[in-house]
C-alpha cells in the first residue's frame, strides 16, 4: 500500500488513525479459514494481521522503521476495542487479541473517528500583550521584521494616542516586557514560516507561550549548551543525575561503582522509574498537538526544516523540562552507541529498548490517544539521532531579535535628554465585509485628500490647476461632484484671483525706469 503523508493541522493524530484504519481495511488479505470444523470466509488470523500491519507501519513515512511487533499488537488490540475489527463470531470491545491463529474479520462498516470542526487550541481570548488574532494577523507577511511588535496592550495604545488628532505619541521607553514580546513574536513568526501557512494557527495558542521561557532557554546555558537552572529544586535529583552519568559514560564513570552482574540493568531501571514518575511528559501536554504536527515534517526532503522547527518548539518548554530532555537525550544517544554496555534486555536490542522505554516520557497526550506510542516512538527516534542540532541555541534567532530591537531604536525621538520608544496600534481581526468596506472608505478618503491638495496648491499655475482638475473629474466624477456640486462652486475656485490691468502694469514699469535714471 502506498504511504500517504498526513499534512500538519489540527487533530493530526486522529487523521493518522483514520488513515491507518483505511489502509488496513483496504489492503489486509482476506482468506477462507477452517476452525473447529467450521469454515469462515473473508477473514484473517491475528498473526497474519500482525505481520501485514507491522510491515505497513514500518514502510509508512508517518511512523517509520522503529515500529516494533509489540507496538503493532497493541495497535491491533485498540482496533478490536474500537470495532475496526471483530472476531469471526462478531465479538469486540471487551475481547483481547494475541499474536496467534485466532480468526478476525472486518465489520460491515468500519467506523472512522470524527474530526471536530474546531481546532483544539481555541480557548478563551488572552488578555496578554499578544492574543491569537493579533499574532496570526500577519503570519503571511513577507516583511515581518517591521510587524513583529505591532501588538501591544490596548491600554498602552490608548495612552499613546492623541485625544483629537489621533496622532501617535512617543511616550514610553522600550521595557523588559517589550523585549520579551519581541522574543516571543520573532520565535513564533519563524516557526510559522517553517510549518507552513495556516498550520501553526490551528495547533498552537500563542497565549500558552511564555516569552520568559524562550529568553531563559536561549541565554541561561552552560558551555555544553544545556540549560542551567537557578532554582535547583526543579533539577534532576542528584541520585538520578549520578545514575544517568554512570550509563552515559559506562564503564568509565566511577571506578568505585559496584560490579555485580546486572548492575547496569538496576541503574537503567532507576532512571526509567524516575522519568515515569514525572507528572507530565517532557514536551508537556499543552504542546502535544504542536509536536505531533512537527512529525509531519520528518521526511527525507524536509529533514533540515524539521530540525529547525524542533529547535524553536523546544525553546517554548519550561527550562526545567528542556534541561531534563537535553540530559535524557544525551544519555540514551551515548548508551545506544556504546558497544561496551552489556545488553539491558534479554531479547530487545538496546536502541529499541531505549525508544520503547522513554518515548511516552517524552511525548504523550493528556487524554487517551490510540497512536500515542507510535507517534512518540517516531519523534524520539529522530531526536536521538539529531539531538545535538535540535537542542542547540539557534544563533539566527538571537540575531533576528537583536536586529529588530535595533530597528525599533532607530524609530526613537528625543525629548530633552530622554529617548522614547514609539507605541503601536493594536490590530484585531475583522470580517471580509468589514475589510471591503474599510478599503473602499479609505481609498475614497485618500482621493478626496488628493483633490484638496490640488485645489490648495499655491505654487501651481491656474492653467496647470485647471488641467489637473479636469483630469481628476474625468477619472473620479463622483468624488469631484461631491466637492463641486454645482458649476458655480467650481467657478468660485478661480473667481477670487486678482487681475492686474495692463495700464497699471505699464505705469509700474515707467516708475521703475524713472528711478533708475535718477
Amino acid at each position: 500500500m502506498s504511504s500517504h503523508i498526513v499534512t500538519p493541522g489540527p487533530y493530526r493524530a486522529t487523521k493518522l488513525w483514520n488513515e491507518v484504519t483505511k489502509l488496513f481495511r483496504a489492503g489486509m488479505p482476506l482468506k477462507k479459514h477452517r476452525q473447529h470444523f467450521r469454515v469462515y470466509m473473508n477473514c484473517f488470523t491475528a498473526s497474519a494481521a500482525v505481520d501485514w500491519l507491522h510491515e505497513l507501519l514500518k514502510d509508512n513515512s508517518n511512523f517509520g522503521p522503529e515500529v516494533t511487533r509489540h507496538q503493532t499488537i497493541q495497535l491491533l488490540k485498540k482496533f478490536l476495542k474500537n470495532h475496526v475489527i471483530e472476531d469471526v463470531k462478531g465479538r469486540w470491545g471487551m475481547e483481547d487479541l494475541e499474536d496467534n491463529s485466532h480468526l478476525y474479520r472486518f465489520p460491515s462498516t468500519s467506523p472512522l473517528k470524527p474530526i471536530p470542526n474546531r481546532a483544539p487550541v481555541l480557548r478563551k481570548k488572552s488578555t496578554s500583550m499578544m492574543d491569537r488574532e493579533s499574532f496570526f494577523r500577519f503570519r503571511r507577511s513577507k516583511n515581518f521584521d517591521k510587524e513583529i511588535l505591532e501588538n501591544v496592550d490596548p491600554e498602552t495604545q490608548e495612552s499613546a494616542m492623541g485625544s483629537s488628532s489621533g496622532e501617535m505619541k512617543h511616550c514610553r521607553e522600550l521595557t523588559e516586557d517589550d523585549i520579551q514580546v519581541i522574543w516571543k513574536n520573532v520565535t513564533l513568526t519563524h516557526l510559522q514560516k517553517l510549518v507552513g501557512s495556516g498550520a501553526l494557527e490551528d495547533v498552537l495558542d500563542p497565549a500558552q507561550v511564555d516569552p520568559q521561557f524562550i529568553v531563559y532557554n536561549m541565554t541561561k546555558v552552560n558551555k555544553h549548551g544545556v540549560v542551567s537552572l537557578e532554582d535547583k529544586t526543579d533539577d534532576l535529583p542528584p541520585w538520578v543525575l549520578s545514575a544517568m552519568k554512570c550509563l552515559a559514560n559506562w564503564p568509565k564513570y566511577d571506578s568505585n561503582q559496584p560490579s555485580y552482574p546486572g548492575f547496569e540493568r538496576d541503574v537503567f531501571k532507576t532512571v526509567s522509574d524516575y522519568f515515569y514518575s514525572l507528572s507530565q511528559p517532557l514536551l508537556t501536554f499543552q504542546f502535544y498537538e504542536l509536536f505531533v504536527n512537527i512529525l509531519g515534517l520528518l521526511q527525507p526532503s524536509l529533514e533540515r526544516v524539521a530540525i529547525e522547527a524542533l529547535q524553536l518548539c523546544t525553546l517554548l518548554l519550561p527550562p526545567a523540562s528542556r534541561r531534563k530532555l537535553q540530559l535524557l537525550l544525551r544519555m540514551i544517544s551515548r548508551l545506544s552507541q556504546n558497544v561496551d554496555v552489556p545488553r539491558l534486555h534479554d531479547v530487545i536490542e538496546t536502541r529499541t529498548l531505549l525508544v520503547q522505554t522513554f518515548s511516552r516520557c517524552v511525548l504523550s497526550c493528556e487524554e487517551v490517544d490510540d497512536l500515542d506510542e507510535l507517534l512518540a516512538t517516531r519523534l524520539l527516534s529522530f531526536l536521538m539521532d539529531h539531538h545535538q542540532e535540535v537542542l542547540e541555541v539557534p544563533v539566527y534567532l538571537r540575531n533576528a531579535v537583536e536586529d529588530h530591537i535595533s530597528y525599533l531604536k532607530s524609530l526613537t525621538t528625543f525629548r530633552g535628554s530622554s529617548v522614547a520608544m514609539p507605541t503601536y496600534s493594536f490590530c484585531r481581526q475583522i470580517s471580509t465585509q468589514q475589510f471591503d468596506e474599510q478599503k473602499l472608505s479609505l481609498s475614497q478618503t485618500a482621493l478626496a485628500d488628493l483633490l484638496e491638495s490640488i485645489i490648495k496648491d499655491k505654487t501651481m499655475s491656474v492653467k496647470e490647476k485647471r488641467k489637473k482638475l479636469k483630469l481628476f473629474q474625468k477619472e473620479y466624477p463622483d468624488i469631484y461632484l461631491r466637492r463641486f456640486p454645482t458649476t458655480e462652486s467650481e467657478a468660485q475656485l478661480f473667481a477670487d484671483k486678482p487681475k492686474i490691468k495692463p495700464p497699471m502694469l505699464l505705469s509700474i514699469k515707467k516708475a521703475k525706469t524713472f528711478s533708475i535714471r535718477n
